[in-house]
């Protein structure tokens, strides 16, 4: 129970939400004024203006309102930063030397997190609500022109790594960020400072050298951003270096060495891995039709891919295997009536020659 969870009745309202947060499962607890994070529109116009978004247009088109807290919402005062843990019990690269099977970024193995990450923020925000009668407040996980990082490092979570993730003392690189914006005028956190140093492990384990910089990424030339924002064609000069990878990539983010702080325990429930998503056969997602796609991810933030794109990334992968009992499954697919199927289809068969 929450009340349960609950600091003295002598404790600030900034304790007794965190208190609050911490019982509805969030693991990380911050708050940053709304002007927090100044520099973060300029930074972002320039990574626009670069053209680093790739096709990702919603980003570019609510930049305005994704710039600054006030540009979405002009009445809020405070930042409320919440993360919630989904640190892998195992190693997440395992499966990249088992070319059979595909592998889906550590954060897509269990429930959707859009669904628990809201959740759990609502409930935060109507016990906020419910203690302060003149607050207003609003929601957001990553489907709103948010800012979660900067703003997360701003409250304290921690800071925006070379790999330009959050990074955790505590949680390393593996937690699930939301916000509530507020008008209440809440005591800040001190902000995150950065200690990555001279390490460059994230920018090193990249395989397809998306970071051109420290701190910045191509989201072109990531394989994140290809096997799932990317609707159409990989670039042919990407493919190899996908390997496995059919939904995401976790490699700069596993090579971090803070997540040898992260504790597995603190990881919420929700996230563990499902059995048929931890090591999914290629075979077997090579052969889904539309139903069966949907059959198989329901639940998962994987469904909003659909099948065009798992199929894809599948038949690169099986392309990247060496594996010649993916011909006769391949060849089927290069007339699939996908014409990005048919394309990584004839692709991998190409590379599959005896």
């Amino acid at each position: 129970m929450v009340a349960e969870a609950l600091p003295s009745p002598d404790a600030t309202l900034e304790q007794r939400l965190e208190a609050v947060a911490r019982a509805h499962g969030f693991a990380a607890f911050g708050i940053a004024r709304a002007d927090a994070a100044p520099l973060t529109a300029a930074r972002l116009n320039a990574w626009l203006a670069e053209g680093c978004h790739g096709e990702m247009i919603w980003m570019e088109s609510r930049a305005e309102q994704r710039g600054s807290p006030q540009g979405l919402w002009p009445e809020v005062q405070s930042v409320i930063a919440l993360g919630m843990s989904y640190a892998p019990a195992a190693d997440p690269l395992a499966l990249a030397e088992t070319p059979d099977r595909g592998l889906i970024s550590v954060y897509a193995q269990g429930g959707d997190y859009h669904d628990v990450v809201k959740k759990a923020l609502k409930h935060v925000a109507r016990w906020l609500v419910a203690e302060a009668k003149d607050a207003e407040v609003k929601v957001f996980v990553d489907t709103a022109p948010v800012m979660e990082k900067p703003l997360s490092a701003a409250a304290g979570l921690g800071w925006q790594g070379k790999h330009t993730n959050l990074v955790s003392r505590d949680h390393g690189s593996w937690l699930f960020l939301g916000a509530i914006y507020t008008t209440l005028e809440l005591a800040p956190s001190v902000a995150g400072r950065d200690t990555c140093g001279s390490c460059s492990a994230c920018q090193d384990a990249c395989p397809t050298q998306a970071f051109p910089a420290p701190y910045r990424l191509d989201a072109r030339r990531c394989i994140s951003y290809l096997t799932i924002e990317h609707d159409g064609p990989i670039p042919e000069d990407l493919r190899r270096g996908i390997g496995n990878r059919i939904y995401g990539c976790d490699d700069c983010l596993a090579a971090c060495p803070w997540n040898k702080f992260a504790e597995t325990a603190q990881a919420h429930r929700a996230f563990l891995p499902r059995a048929e998503l931890a090591a999914p056969s290629l075979a077997d997602l090579l052969a889904l039709d539309d139903s069966g796609f949907r059959q198989v991810f329901a639940g998962s933030p994987i469904k909003r891919i659909g099948r065009g794109r798992m199929v894809r990334n599948a038949a690169i992968a099986a392309g990247n295997s060496g594996d010649m009992r993916f011909r006769p499954i391949l060849e089927g697919l290069a007339t699939d009536e996908s014409p990005m199927v048919a394309d990584a289809a004839r692709w991998a068969l190409a590379e599959l020659t005896l």
